[in-house]
């Protein structure tokens, strides 16, 4: 690994090294009898995906005899958690990573890779759908995890709210997204609602909009092209959502975990932006035909270059880390994991896609939000680029966004120039 990657990741992993590391696993003999095990959190909360996940992790136990220890870890602390693991050579045995981190946890070398021999360990190549699979690590080089959902974002839309104001089909393009926002916003709730504080919310609506304006964030080099005209229009047609469109609360600005979700789900917002939202709405007793669920719209009319891409290509990895004194317990806990009763079982909670592809077609994920999810991954999503400092992206340009959100909220001007420096910042502190 590079020294520029080593201080990068470093510097990343400075706020989170107050944190304890679990040491690898609770077994100390290596008996195979234990295993942790830190899983992102996917449902309404950390304690609702520990809910979901505690009779899986039985059955596991009681098929072989091992013991897994779950942590759920909120997406604000899983990224510099993994690092201080990854560096630090202390933490969990088996983990959750967000596909677009599996290049750059992979550059640090900690991940064990699934090579051929390793991927047969666990069912072979082919059980997993390609796609999915290319978003576990760098191209050209063995997954260094596999996957274990499959995500896309979509637009969910309150139908009471929608029907109250007389607008009969949900917005396909942004200019009606302003527009529909504008007549559903007042007395009490906003036209969509959005996670501000989160940087890799942020950076992955910067991604989709660079997509729909033609831009990129790195070059064919890898070498980062963050402060570009089509970047620039990208990051302001988003937070322009605040700053001018004004369909979106200020106070969205502070919201890094799920807040937005809860406005939803509460008639705060009468729009929301998500992946598979449906289990975190369930959650928070919104009925499942109190909403709608469409594609993520798209420009008007998109500039020269412009692509029909309207998500990123999302889903979570499942990964074990070669400092593990238990590897062969946990690669068999990522074979129960990507097992079709689990894949089922999991996915159909948490309204995701199995990317498996014995169970893929299972009617089980024949919902309208599955559909819409299907559809985008298969024709309308494009990957992050899976380059060693994706990872550092998603927080440079994702804080820029933050900061941008906050200064909107004050009520100061959200401008192309004052776009172009917190881009030119980031750019700058990449290199």
């Amino acid at each position: 690994m590079s020294r520029r990657l080593l201080a990068t990741l470093a510097a990343a992993v400075l706020v989170a090294a107050s944190l304890t590391a679990c040491g690898g696993s609770d077994d100390p003999g290596g008996s195979g009898k234990t295993l942790t095990y830190w899983a992102s959190n996917q449902g309404g909360s950390l304690e609702a995906d520990k809910k979901i996940l505690q009779p899986e992790l039985d059955r596991f136990e009681q098929q072989t005899g091992i013991k897994v220890t779950v942590e759920v870890v909120p997406w604000s602390d899983l990224l510099n958690r993994l690092l201080t693991a990854a560096t630090s050579g202390q933490g969990p045995d088996v983990v959750n990573i967000g596909n677009t981190w599996s290049a750059s946890l992979q550059a640090t070398g900690a991940l064990v890779e699934f090579d051929d021999a390793t991927l047969e360990r666990i069912g072979g190549r082919e059980r997993f759908v390609p796609a999915a699979l290319a978003a576990a690590g760098a191209p050209g080089k063995p997954p260094a995890a596999v996957p274990l959902y499959s995500l896309a974002y979509a637009l969910y839309y309150n139908r009471k709210a929608f029907a109250d104001a007389g607008i009969t089909a949900p917005p396909t393009t942004w200019e009606q997204v302003a527009d529909v926002g504008r007549r559903l916003t007042g007395n009490g709730r906003w036209g969509l609602a959005v996670e501000g504080a989160n940087p890799s919310e942020n950076a992955h609506h910067a991604f989709t909009f660079s997509q729909q304006y033609g831009g990129e964030w790195f070059d064919s080099a890898g070498k980062p092209t963050f402060d570009t005209p089509q970047n620039v229009a990208a990051v302001k047609r988003y937070v322009d959502l605040m700053a001018v469109d004004r369909i979106v609360n200020p106070s969205n600005a502070e919201y890094a975990q799920n807040q937005s979700v809860s406005d939803f789900a509460n008639g705060r917002a009468a729009m929301l932006l998500w992946q598979a939202a449906g289990a975190n709405l369930t959650s928070q007793n919104m009925a499942a035909d109190a909403y709608g669920v469409a594609p993520v719209p798209f420009l008007a009319a998109p500039p020269p270059g412009g692509k029909k891409v309207n998500s990123m290509v999302a889903g979570i990895n499942i990964a074990v880390f070669k400092h593990t004194r238990n590897r062969d317990a946990a690669l068999d806990f990522v074979k129960f994991m990507t097992s079709d009763a689990a894949q089922v079982t999991l996915n159909r909670t948490y309204g995701s896609l199995p990317p498996v592809t014995s169970v893929a077609d299972d009617p089980a994920f024949a919902a309208a939000e599955q559909t819409v999810l299907r559809e985008t991954l298969a024709t309308t999503a494009a990957p992050l680029p899976q380059v060693p400092d994706e990872s550092t992206f998603e927080t440079l340009v994702g804080t820029a966004i933050k900061e941008l959100f906050a200064d909107a909220a004050r009520g100061r001007p959200v401008t192309e120039e004052s776009v172009r420096q917190k881009l030119g910042t980031a750019q700058q502190q990449m290199r």
